[in-house]
């Protein structure tokens, strides 16, 4: 919904401004691919704001399984937790490929945004947050797995895929684990789910290894099975 909302879309670009002109001093973090920018129950309060390459937000659970929570790219923030006074990460937050950051303490964060008028566009972003979220986690209890996966592969492209006159090429690697953990089922059903739209030719794979999505096709494939 953020990524599809022209008021979002706006407001991000006014923040991801905002940010640049208050870290525009600040010392670049670089994370290498796989390496963690913070782990589950750090205390560190900033605000993360991504100036090149990928994060993954991972939560865990006692059993050891995985969910991923998101993907973010350049111009997104992430770490915003820190905001609501709760002690320690909550989540991992890894690069997927080597990524340059810039760190926020929370109190500069609130402040440059009431500076520069953006207060009230943020609540409205993270309210979008939350109903992204809320959709989610209804998608978990009313959607088939097979679903999940191709609205979850349309998301991906649309937010982090290279557009083609009638495809999408998704150039991030997101290996099935990773995609069993954002569905909400296991590898070895991506596999057979990710043959099908192969078969079917809703996805391709080219000679580099990304994938390519088909975009209509796959959105009328959905509409089908729903």
């Amino acid at each position: 919904m953020i990524d599809h909302n022209p008021h979002m879309i706006l407001f991000k670009e006014q923040m991801r401004n905002s940010l640049q002109r208050e870290t525009q001093h600040s010392r670049a973090i670089k994370i290498d691919k796989n390496d963690h920018a913070y782990t589950v129950g750090e205390a560190i309060e900033m605000v993360y704001y991504i100036e090149s390459g990928k994060v993954k937000l991972i939560m865990g659970s006692s059993r050891g399984k995985e969910c991923m929570l998101a993907i973010h790219g350049a111009g997104d923030i992430f770490g915003e937790l820190c905001l609501s006074g709760l002690k320690g990460r909550l989540e991992t937050a890894t690069a997927m490929e080597n990524t340059v950051l810039k760190q926020i303490p929370c109190g500069r964060f609130l402040e440059r945004l009431a500076k520069d008028s953006l207060l009230e566009g943020f609540i409205k972003y993270l309210t979008v947050r939350v109903a992204d979220q809320q959709e989610i986690i209804a998608n978990l209890v009313t959607v088939d797995s097979e679903q999940r996966l191709g609205q979850t592969l349309l998301q991906i492209a649309r937010k982090h895929g290279v557009k083609d006159p009638r495809s999408i090429r998704i150039e991030l690697r997101i290996s099935h684990e990773e995609l069993a953990s954002m569905v909400g089922t296991t590898r070895p059903r991506i596999s057979v789910f990710m043959q099908r739209f192969r078969n079917l030719g809703l996805i391709e794979m080219t000679a580099k290894r990304h994938l390519v999505i088909q975009e209509h096709r796959l959105m009328t494939y959905l509409a089908s099975i729903a």
